[in-house]
Parts: C-alpha cells; structure tokens; sequence
C-alpha cells in the first residue's frame, strides 16, 4: 500500500465508512455517474453518502461536466486573475447577500482556517469558540502534532443550548475573535439558539461565523441565513459549491471582507478555472431546476422512512436524525452499525452509519424507496439473526 493511512480522504477509509471490513466490502471505486458509484470490482452501487456532501447534482452533471471541460480547454490556469473568479463572486453574493464580497480557496478546512485568521485581524483577539466540524487544522483540532498553546486558544459551546453558549461567549469577552458554528448538527438549529449567540457576539464584540460547508446550497438556495433568519459576519462555503470539484470560500460583507488586505491568505491553486467555471454551472443549474426544493422533498421520504424504521426497530435503532437534506439512524451500538452498513452494502446500497446521508438531484423517489426497502430487509435479518430476549441496547 502507498498511500500514508490508506486514503488520504480520512472519512472514506473503509474503517471509517463501515466500521469493519469483510471479503465483500467495497473499499475503493473506479467511477461514479448520477447518484451510482462503480467499485474497483466492476459493481455498482447506489450511494447516499455522496462524496461526503459534497455533490447535490448528481456525480457526472452534464451542464457541469461540459463547463469544467471549456475551462480546461482554455487553459485551466494562468498568470493573472481570471475574469471566472469575479463572475462567480457576484453569482454568489446574487443567491446569497450577505456575502457582498467572497475569498476562495480549495478545502472547507482552508477556508475555515482563513475566516479565523480574518476575525483575528479584525478583531486584534485570539480566543475562537466552536461548535461542529471545521476541518483537519491546528486552530481547531485536538489530535496530535498540535502545541498546546494553539489548543488553549480554542473551547467548544454546545448546539442549542443558548444559556451555556451565551455563558461562554461572555466568559471570554474580550479576548474572544470569533465563535465558528455549524448551522445544523445531527438537528436543526433552535432559532432562539442562534439569535442568543449572535447577540452574545454582539456584546463582547465578536464576530460570528456559520460554517456552511455542508448546508450551503442544500438548507436553501440562500443557505442557514434564509432558512432561519439569523446573519452572521462571516460564511464559510464549500463541497456543494462546485458539485465535487475542489472549491471553498469565505465571505461576508465588503468592509469585513476588505480586512484581508491586512493579512496573507492566499494559494497558488484557489484561482485555477476549472472549478470556478464548475461553479458557476453548479449554481446555474440550482437556481433554473430549483434543486433545493428537490432535495427538501426527497430528504423529506428519506427522513420519514428512517423514522418509520426506527420505530419498528427500537431493539436495533435509538432514533433517527437531521433534517431532510442530511440524515441518519442512530443505532444502538457500533456493533449494529457496522453490521448494517456491512449488509446493506453487500446488497449494493452505501449508506453511511453514521452522520450523515445526503440525497442529490440524482435521486429520484425511486432510489429513496430502494434505499428504504434494503434498509428495511437488513434490519429485519437482524433482528432474526439477534439470540432470544437479547437486547443491544
């Protein structure tokens, strides 16, 4: 094996995505085309895992694919600022407002990473509080290689809980740059939770952030902000941005925005074209076929059915969760988790046993029914397969 740990994409090692490994289980794949992915065995299966969120149009998209080919045939890359970068700024800041002037990059991590370093110029502050994922870098992680120091300078507050969040942010008043939140984790967020922080940021002079890595052009065609209602200073954009192709961005408004004057964020590879132009036809094609509604729809029969099946399976299942663009079951124990997985995949369906599962505009009701009734056949072989009176829970 060459590749350090397997995969360089952590979340799609095998141990990871099924939590075991049998003879049988898929671990690497050859192609992909609408919401089926081929494994390196020739097999194809239909995925709801969906390069981790970060395609919404489907794997392969036409009007995607043809644009990403112009941009190569232009060249791909250059010397000076290409004229994809502006018109995709204002593409974006058309679907979103609030983002009246956006920096791109290449990974939802760097562009995390930049939306702290730009609340730090801004504010002259260190402290950053969180609450989610936000990437793989020193400012927000705990695994090791990280110094100490860098750690001390990083708390989480809790999703949803307004009284302790709003008792962190106060606490660290004035040494406090920002506080990074996820939108949605595992629920939807309590309006009166987000409205509390923003008000909380507000009083010690703050700034708050959404991490939109994975709401972004899925929650709605303007992102967490039309949902529900609450405008952060800076947003964070990624994987469904450019339906796969590799582009992220934070943004915000122009006198914010202008502070990166102040400090270096910058990549040889964030104003290559191809994605850029990948871009622009990824949000073209959200607003002409109004995907967003597709998906609320579809994540919607996705939702109901896990629900129905975990209330006929309360011995395997706890309950399930999310919302309709991105969701789970939530299964008694790891053991019934990676069994699941195991067998769903067997029968040519991937499905995630944990956080998060994502429908595309590739899925039709019919890939969802599908999806239910393996679901369904696996859990009711599981429970046969269960000793007398045993109970996993």
């Amino acid at each position: 094996m060459s590749v350090a740990g397997f995969t360089s994409t952590g979340s799609k090692h095998p141990q990871v995505l099924f939590g075991t490994v049998s003879a049988d289980t898929p671990v690497r794949m050859i192609a992909s085309h609408g919401c089926t992915v081929v494994g390196s065995d020739g097999r194809s299966y239909l995925d709801f895992l969906m390069a981790l969120g970060a395609v919404a149009l489907g794997y392969g998209h036409d009007e995607v694919n043809r644009s990403a080919i112009e941009a190569v045939q232009q060249g791909g890359i250059g010397s000076l600022a290409p004229a994809q970068e502006e018109l995709l700024a204002g593409d974006i800041a058309e679907m979103m407002p609030g983002l009246e002037q956006v920096r791109f990059l290449k990974t939802g991590a760097e562009a995390a990473a930049a939306a702290v370093r730009l609340a730090r110029v801004i504010t002259g502050r260190d402290r950053v509080l969180g609450c989610g994922y936000h990437g793989w870098l020193d400012w927000c992680s705990a695994s090791g290689g990280v110094p100490e120091a860098t750690r001390s300078l990083y708390r989480e507050i809790p999703f949803n809980d307004a009284e302790q969040s709003v008792e962190l942010i106060r606490a660290a008043g004035g040494s406090l740059a920002c506080v990074v939140l996820e939108p949605v984790i595992d629920a939807a967020p309590q309006v009166e939770w987000l409205a509390a922080v923003r008000e909380a940021c507000d009083h010690v002079g703050a700034l708050l952030v959404f991490d939109e890595i994975k709401t972004a052009f899925r929650v709605s065609p303007g992102g967490a902000v039309q949902r529900w209602g609450v405008q952060p200073d800076l947003t964070i954009l990624g994987k469904a941005l450019a339906n796969g192709f590799p582009l992220a961005a934070v943004g915000g408004k122009a006198e914010l925005m202008g502070r990166v004057r102040d400090t270096w964020i910058s990549s040889t590879m964030a104003t290559e074209w191809v994605a850029l132009a990948a871009a622009r036809a990824t949000l073209r094609v959200m607003r002409e076929q109004q995907v967003t509604t597709h998906l609320h729809l579809m994540g919607g029969m996705l939702l109901a059915g896990l629900r129905l099946l975990a209330d006929l399976h309360p011995v395997l299942i706890e309950r399930a969760s999310g919302i309709e663009e991105l969701c789970n079951l939530h299964y008694r124990n790891e053991d019934v988790a990676r069994r699941v997985a195991l067998a769903c995949a067997e029968r040519g369906l991937l499905f995630k046993r944990n956080a998060y599962n994502f429908v595309s505009l590739a899925h039709s009701a019919a890939e969802v029914s599908m999806a239910l009734d393996i679901l369904a056949a696996v859990l009711r072989e599981q429970e046969r397969a269960m000793p007398p009176g045993r109970n996993t829970g």
